[in-house]
């Protein structure tokens, strides 16, 4: 018998949908654990991981948490200064994750929402990985959208993540965005469907 809960990793590339893909399964009644939502928490106004990160940093936080911007010109495109401060973030994150699903343990399967999956090896305490993914162009779009984001952080975000078609390879399930969500939530639904008839044999 599969262990409970059954533990689905959602990730994918900053662009690509995840957090749309995200409020589906939340939508389908699946517990969501999002790995960005806790960071905040960590880092925002009293945060836990306030103190560490000023050490670390000095005049990156303040009374309203991290400083993200200047925070992110510290270590966007320095690997040694991303490096520690992922040392000081990740296994805050982790703990979180951990209490999540003891939590959470009387349902059949819950969602794990981590954009960084396979950089800090979290794909391996998975049952099931879930890769969102459209075309790049689509992704360039939609980043460049957001409000403060230029071309020139997008290129360096993206140069700070594992590529897209890395991530796919290495997925069990890669779930489109590049259709109309109806589409994307008839997949979901779908999976969702086998995946819950599975675990009750």
């Amino acid at each position: 018998m599969a262990r409970r809960p059954f533990r689905i990793g959602l990730t994918g590339s900053i662009g690509m949908g995840k957090s749309v893909a995200a409020g589906m399964f939340a939508r389908l009644g699946v517990p969501v654990f999002d790995a960005d939502r806790e960071v905040h928490r960590l880092q925002g106004p009293g945060g836990a991981l306030l103190p560490a990160i000023e050490r670390r940093f000095p005049g990156t936080t303040g009374p309203d948490g991290v400083d993200r911007p200047a925070l992110g010109g510290r270590v966007i495109g320095k690997p040694e200064e991303l490096k520690a401060l992922e040392a000081i973030v990740h296994p805050a994150v982790r703990k979180a994750r951990q209490r999540f699903v003891a939590r959470h343990r009387a349902h059949a399967m819950v969602v794990l929402d981590i954009p960084l999956l396979f950089e800090t090896g979290g794909d391996r305490e998975m049952d099931l990985v879930i890769v969102v993914s459209a075309p790049g162009f689509l992704q360039r779009r939609r980043v460049l959208r957001r409000r403060g984001m230029t071309p020139q952080r997008f290129a360096r975000l993206r140069a700070s993540q594992m590529p897209d078609h890395e991530k796919r390879a290495r997925a069990d399930v890669v779930i489109s965005t590049a259709q109309p969500k109806w589409r994307t939530f008839a997949d979901i639904t779908r999976l969702i469907t086998c995946l819950r008839r599975s675990l009750v044999r």
